[in-house]
């Protein structure tokens, strides 16, 4: 794990801010501690040695003023204190907004990127698909581990390199043997906390990934519990996540104990190193060789040489779980978008051209066809389950990306289209339509500029009307997360009432009949018979009353077989 990882000035303009006054309170507090220490030093001789009252020692100031020695150590100490309140607050506000920017841009790229973001309930990630679960453990547990990363550990990065550097400076001129012991002990805390570190960042990767696998597991659970109950297999789940669960607690605890054993090496080798400098200084100062003022000055300092560098191995840990997010929120930024144009979509043939995709991490290829398709054309893409029909939508709706070949509409290749004007001329009806934890009137509009009427309208058109008007509040009802309160039919025919609002001239319909009895499956059909009235409709399709629905079928079997 990189102490800095370059990507958090990138993708978090905040962190530069942070850094730059990080840098700054820094030398202040450096400067400060030295000024501490050699008022302490000269307090300390003059009071012991000299035999002066304490209230009449005094220091000069750089402008020539003389105040008493008091006064200036308790204004020291004040000073100390408030820059280490600006720190916590400084660093506090600083990773509210690199969360919070992070989180923006998360969020934005994996909306961007579309269902192929996200793996399927229940399914296997493929490629750099996410599980829900995953993507929502990462985006809230886990970049706001990042609060410790800010508030302690780079700040002490920080210190790390600028006190113990102003401090051998200041040493240098005083005391040189003590100088170059301390400078040559100082080396080995950074040595040893590299050696814990390395074996401590993979224990902090698979704890974070047994989180997310829980968390993913766990929303599955949830979305299938009905199912669950029906088989009888609701225990078995729930001794599956508490085995996870247990995975996830012995890891916590075994990176908990590292974390403390590695302090505990930190803090004797820091205090062996401190001994080694005061032994020096003990037998310089009985023969002779050395000053008090100096003496004490030197064993002030020397503890404070070494602090910032335990400090940070004693941080690491508590950072390393918030790096560890940011390093998955990385990679998945940096999966490429897919390519975007700026030409304005028209009306024209919908061609595959040798059209082939793979997904990293899966044997064979998702998708094989080379096929046209004609303005107002109803075609059903049929095939086996596997065989690319799900795919081949997600390529026309630039969520995928063709390993080969190409797609064109009306002659010009789709990554040359203004892919948000493309989206804007489809209608897509998914398998699972999700429907939000809102009323049905906002679930069919999604937008604020549907009217009433027009919702109203288009719900008739799809067959909902009948049972929207036959719910306690009808279209002002609130459903609940997925649609919970409405039947599987009903949440398709929810679904076909977006489209017919949208009045988009191209509709996806992905198994818009799968897992539905056959009288809701007929209502359903009826509905897609009328959308589909003067519109390019491509519907992956497995019924056969649905496939009779298309004026063509283009069969998919895994080769590239011209349609």
């Amino acid at each position: 794990m990189k102490p800095l990882d370059p990507r958090l000035l990138g993708y978090a303009r905040a962190t530069r801010a942070y850094l730059a006054a990080t840098v700054v309170l820094g030398l202040v507090h450096a400067a400060l501690l030295i000024t501490q220490a050699v008022l302490l030093a000269d307090g300390i001789t003059a009071v012991f040695l000299d035999g002066a009252d304490v209230a009449a020692v005094t220091v000069t100031l750089p402008g020539g003023a003389a105040v008493p020695a008091i006064a200036g150590l308790a204004l020291t100490v004040l000073a100390r204190a408030a820059v280490a309140w600006l720190q916590e607050v400084t660093s506090a506000r600083s990773a509210a907004a690199v969360k919070s920017q992070l989180r923006g841009r998360l969020l934005a790229h994996i909306a961007a990127r579309g269902p192929a973001a996200t793996a399927p309930a229940g399914g296997e990630t493929v490629g750099t698909a996410r599980g829900a679960g995953e993507i929502a453990a990462l985006a809230g547990d886990g970049l706001d581990a990042l609060d410790a990363y800010f508030a302690r550990y780079l700040p002490q990065l920080v210190l790390a390199v600028l006190v113990p550097g102003m401090l051998l400076a200041r040493l240098l001129p005083a005391d040189l043997i003590a100088t170059v012991t301390i400078a040559v002990t100082l080396p080995l805390i950074p040595l040893f906390m590299a050696l814990v570190g390395m074996h401590t960042e993979a224990q902090n990767r698979r704890q974070f990934r047994l989180l997310a696998r829980l968390s993913h597991h766990f929303l599955d659970v949830v979305a299938g519990l009905p199912t669950l109950k029906l088989f009888g297999r609701a225990r078995a789940q729930a001794g599956i996540i508490r085995r996870i669960s247990d995975d996830q607690r012995r890891h916590t605890m075994r990176t908990l104990r590292t974390a403390f054993l590695s302090s505990l090496v930190l803090e004797l080798l820091a205090t062996l190193s401190v001994a080694l400098v005061a032994v020096g200084i003990g037998l310089r100062l009985v023969h002779g060789d050395l000053g008090l003022s100096t003496a004490l000055l030197v064993l002030i300092l020397a503890p404070e040489a070494y602090r910032p560098l335990r400090e940070v191995g004693a941080n690491y840990h508590a950072s390393a779980e918030g790096l560890a997010a940011a390093e998955e929120v990385f990679t998945i930024l940096e999966t490429p978008l897919p390519a975007a144009g700026t030409i304005a979509p028209r009306d024209g043939d919908i061609v595959f051209e040798d059209v082939e995709v793979r997904f990293p991490g899966r044997a064979g290829a998702a998708l094989r066809l080379d096929a046209t398709i004609r303005p107002g054309e109803v075609v059903a893409l049929t095939g086996p389950s596997g065989c690319g029909k799900s795919t081949a939508l997600a390529v026309l709706l630039g969520w995928v990306t063709a390993s080969s070949g190409r797609v064109s509409v009306d002659g010009v290749p789709l990554h040359d289209l203004d892919l948000e004007a493309w989206r804007r001329r489809i209608a897509w009806v998914p398998q699972r339509p999700h429907l939000f934890a809102a009323s049905v009137f906002r679930n069919i509009a999604l937008t604020d500029d549907a009217q009433g009427p027009e919702v109203v309208a288009a719900a008739r058109a799809a067959g909902a009307d009948g049972f929207v008007a036959a719910l306690p509040e009808a279209y002002a009802t609130e459903l609940g997360d997925a649609g919970t309160g409405l039947s599987a039919g009903q949440r398709q025919r929810i679904a076909l009432a977006r489209a017919f609002l949208r009045d988009a001239p191209i509709v996806l319909l992905d198994e818009p009949t799968a897992n539905l009895d056959t009288g809701t499956a007929a209502g359903v059909m009826d509905a897609i018979r009328h959308l589909a009235l003067g519109r390019t409709v491509i519907i992956a399709a497995h019924r056969p009353e649905l496939i009779a629905l298309a004026d063509r079928e283009i069969r998919l079997t895994g080769e590239l077989v011209p349609a």
